[in-house]
């Protein structure tokens, strides 16, 4: 495929566009950088005083030498719980990792960052590491170092059915199911999270610096009088030699980490899926020139087909129904080796086979139609789907609602909700609405969900959400009695605009968990593939039904 455009015309759009992304990444970068420090250096070298590894070191200990650790969750909580003074990550490091060649999920707590205590959306993070670990069968570490519930926040984390109980009955079910649950105690473990490595199938506990109890020495003291430190209540001796809650008892660290290792790896392996892979092969053009085809203004066209040739398999696209509904591009390709079927929406504007033009970025009947059937094709042929949104929405108007689009989108909401093959979702630009929910948004199920640094995340567009809620203020502020002028106006559109655009922003879905992570657009091909290597652990492809589907 060739780049679409004179030479002159693409050369000055390139610069433009490269320069914005490069600026986004540089940010990406430095936000990356300053959120790994978890509580900064001077709380890492306490812990190297008590003979402690931090959590990312723990980490990059235990996966295999040279192995890529794919991070979930690196800005959860990001400009959250400021007025505690933050909680980098959430006080949690999670992600998937390769452990002696097996692909495990890995959660670890950062006793940098308030003790390793538990925020409400620390509790979602662990949440999502476990639905990733019981979607896809994999085993699951838990690397044990928290001071429990941060209790200024207790009534947001404690009693719902989303709440820090939902945990333990997590690792009750995931046994059921035969997934592997190995967790170390290598710091405290306290109240009620004592029972995540007790209720995990092996729990190791290091000597000195472990503790497991369900109240520690001076609420058991106000309880009960009883005078013990903490040590002599739930250390590893006691618990190792005495009570015998823990089953291995760990010199330090290092030793519990390479326990670990020992004990995954003579676990067995369980039936793949059965996905297809080849050979892999790069694609038709390097995957860094993306940076310069994503438009700096999110409002200006672009050719999605562009995009894909430089994230598929020698470029090569098996597109399905070419010519018709051609604002959502569908076809089959290979990523790194595997078959994918992809669904993404095409930024260009297209005219259709009666000669009427349908613009980029909007689902319309027939594209909704054509995607549907697409995903039913690859639920038959049991091909992992790649969703790649840029997307603001469904057409409206008289037109559109009398061609019957909500039935058509409707469709389309079903056979993605309902399909059973593993999907993935990238969200390159806008994920407006509805048409969030279509392409696979987080309420969607994805195996996993990743932003670019150009995606923005909201019901509606920045400029119509503003016009609407400033429409909204005014007439509220008239009713009351106050006049608008126009300067008041503006500068009334200007402060909502702002409040809403950063809500918009990706860092703020980032932290409440609605993406798992920002990528680097080159880094795409890697995540898709290490996906499918994960979701291919699990076997048991459920029956695919729609139920009454919309016609």
């Amino acid at each position: 495929m060739a780049l679409i455009g004179s030479e002159l015309q693409r050369t000055a759009l390139q610069s433009k566009n490269e320069e914005h992304m490069r600026s986004l990444l540089e940010l990406l970068r430095t936000r990356t950088g300053a959120v790994s420090e978890g509580g900064g250096k001077a709380a890492r070298d306490a812990l190297a005083r008590h003979g402690k590894l931090s959590a990312r070191e723990r980490i990059a200990r235990l996966i295999d030498p040279g192995t890529r650790f794919l991070e979930i969750g690196l800005f959860a909580a990001w400009e959250m719980y400021e007025e505690f003074g933050g909680a980098p990550s959430a006080g949690t490091v999670a992600g998937v990792g390769k452990v002696e060649g097996r692909d495990a999920v890995i959660v670890a707590n950062d006793a940098t960052v308030k003790a390793g205590a538990w925020f409400p959306i620390t509790c979602k993070k662990n949440l999502r590491a476990q639905e990733i670990a019981i979607d896809n069968r994999l085993p699951i570490v838990y690397l044990v170092d928290s001071a429990g519930v941060f209790l200024p926040l207790q009534s947001e984390i404690f009693p719902d059915r989303e709440h820090f109980g939902r945990i333990f009955r997590n690792n009750a079910v995931m046994s059921s199911l035969g997934i592997v649950q190995i967790a170390a105690i290598m710091g405290p473990c306290v109240a009620g999270g004592a029972y995540l490595p007790i209720m995990s199938d092996e729990a190791l506990i290091v000597e000195g610096t472990g503790s497991v109890f369900l109240a520690g020495a001076h609420l058991v003291k106000a309880a009960i009088g009883e005078e013990i430190d903490n040590e002599h209540l739930g250390g590893a001796l006691v618990h190792s030699e005495i009570s015998g809650v823990t089953d291995h008892k760990m010199p330090d660290d290092a030793s519990c980490l390479a326990k670990i290792r020992s004990i995954l790896g003579k676990t067995g392996r369980r039936s793949q899926a059965g996905f297809d892979r080849t050979t892999p092969a790069p694609p038709r053009f390097d995957p860094a020139e993306i940076h310069a085809l994503i438009p700096a203004d999110r409002a200006k066209p672009y050719d999605t087909h562009e995009v894909l040739a430089r994230l598929i398999d020698g470029g090569d696209l098996d597109e399905y129904k070419a010519g018709f509904g051609k604002t959502i591009v569908t076809g089959y390709a290979r990523i790194d080796g595997w078959a994918v079927g992809i669904v993404a929406n095409q930024r260009g504007v297209v005219k259709t086979g009666r000669g009427e033009m349908q613009v980029g970025g909007v689902i319309y009947s027939d594209s909704a139609d054509k995607a549907a059937r697409f995903i039913l094709n690859c639920n038959q042929k049991l091909i992992p789907l790649v969703f790649f949104q840029d997307v603001t929405g469904f057409m409206v108007g008289s037109r559109a609602e009398q061609g019957g689009i909500i039935k058509d989108g409707a469709k389309m909401v079903n056979a993605v909700a309902n399909s059973v093959v593993p999907k993935f979702t990238f969200i390159t630009g806008n994920s407006y609405g509805a048409g969030n929910y279509a392409m696979c948004g987080k309420a969607y199920d994805p195996r996993l969900i990743y932003a670019w640094p150009s995606a923005q995340i909201a019901v509606m567009g920045g400029k119509q959400a503003s016009e609407t809620l400033l429409a909204i203020k005014t007439r509220q502020m008239e009713k009351g009695g106050q006049q608008i002028g126009p300067d008041a106006a503006r500068q009334l559109l200007a402060d909502i605009r702002l409040r809403y655009e950063k809500e918009t922003d990706p860092y703020f879905a980032a932290a409440r968990l609605w993406v798992d992570g920002i990528i680097d657009p080159v880094d795409t091909r890697g995540v898709i593939s290490a996906g499918i290597e994960m979701a291919a652990h699990n076997g048991e492809i459920p029956k695919f039904s729609t139920g009454v589907i919309q016609t």
